[in-house]
């Protein structure tokens, strides 16, 4: 691949404006046409943002100037929309969940792999400068070695503000598969591969209520449960608690916390591509029960600070390098395979074999630049 690569996207709802606005800002990939079911959306955000094409799906896939596309359409079309990529021998950048059942989504990387091209998929936010930093911290060895994790996402529920949130509480979504792939992510590339999850999960109601945008007041049904709390045990044997809800009156986003031999660190909001790092290291003596204040050791966040299209700019380099990407296709189908692996437990009340592996995840050098032209 030469530079700037063309972009071409699928879907251009909410999250796009900041896709768009990242990869306008990096001189490795050109945005060269937006498609959207709905063409005057399109053609309004290519208004927008700059760029000179708009149409349908079929216009950006048929596109000679386009070599990846992303793909931002809803969670129950992904692997439709890229597995036509795909077939039209475009790289796929795809917004997580990278699909909704294993065996499509299986047969969507091996269509990738014969056709020679690759797969991306979301969350790109552990590429960045806060969780790469944290996760250098924790391999130089600032809590000796990684033991377990603790993660939450509590929040009322997107229905609060979202003006068509229906789909988040639909099949293929809930806290687990909307917000799961940020933390699940999060932990597999800090300790590799899950090898079994138990789970428990509920719903609080079964219809919401639509209470922002022009849709206010609109009832829809509840498909998924709307809390679930997973326990994952890894290969290398470290274990995680996740808390995932959309029934919390407590409002507490991004909490990632690891604990090791020597210490604990906490983490940046794996949805957020920066954020507090910092680590206590364990007591050695209590006198007389006067717990005190434990010392937080700051660590200063390294690397160039981007947003959402970072996993996409990672993965033309790579391809151009010929090197592994960090957000791999691999990556995001293990990732699904834990959550639906998750949502089984839920239902029998086991633990689940989680079947897949994936290889270990990348680290992002610190030099790593986005605003730089490589291609």
């Amino acid at each position: 691949m030469t530079g700037p690569v063309g972009v071409g996207f699928v879907g251009v709802g909410v999250i796009s404006d900041t896709y768009l606005e990242n990869l306008g800002s990096y001189p490795d990939v050109r945005v060269v046409i937006l498609g959207d079911l709905d063409v005057d959306r399109a053609k309004a955000q290519a208004e927008k943002h700059g760029v000179a094409e708009w149409g349908t799906t079929d216009d950006v896939l048929a596109h000679p100037d386009v070599d990846v596309v992303v793909n931002l359409t809803i969670p129950a079309v992904h692997v439709e929309i890229s597995s036509r990529a795909v077939a039209a021998g475009k790289h796929v950048w795809t917004e997580k969940p990278l699909g909704l059942d294993r065996e499509s989504t299986a047969e969507l990387l091996r269509q990738a792999d014969a056709a020679g091209v690759r797969i991306g998929s979301a969350p790109d936010t552990l590429l960045g400068p806060g969780f790469q930093t944290a996760k250098r911290a924790i391999q130089s060895g600032v809590i000796g070695e990684p033991m377990f994790a603790s993660t939450a996402f509590q929040t009322v529920g997107p229905d609060l503000w979202h003006p068509s949130p229906a789909f988040l509480f639909a099949q293929g979504a809930g806290p687990l598969l909307d917000m799961g792939p940020y933390y699940f992510s999060g932990l597999v590339s800090l300790f590799g591969s899950v090898d079994r999850v138990a789970a428990v999960g509920r719903k609080k109601l079964e219809e919401r209520t639509i209470q922002a945008g022009p849709n206010a007041g609109t009832v829809f049904p509840v498909e998924v449960p709307t809390t679930m709390q997973v326990i994952t045990a890894f290969e290398a044997g470290q274990q995680a608690a996740s808390l995932l809800s959309f029934d919390s009156a407590l409002e507490r986003h991004g909490v990632f916390e690891v604990h090791g031999t020597e210490g604990s660190i906490v983490l940046p909001d794996p949805n957020q591509f920066e954020g507090r790092i910092a680590y206590v290291k364990a007591r050695k003596s209590i006198s007389d029960g006067n717990w005190g204040e434990q010392e937080w050791i700051e660590i200063e966040q390294e690397g160039t600070l981007t947003g959402r299209g970072l996993g996409l700019l990672d993965m033309v380099r790579a391809i151009a390098e010929d090197r592994p990407h960090v957000a791999t296709g691999e990556l995001g189908y293990h990732v699904l395979d834990v959550m639906l692996s998750a949502q089984e437990s839920a239902a029998s009340g086991e633990f689940v074999k989680v079947a897949s592996t994936v290889a270990p995840v990348p680290t992002v050098p610190v030099d790593f630049d986005p605003f730089v032209a490589t291609l």
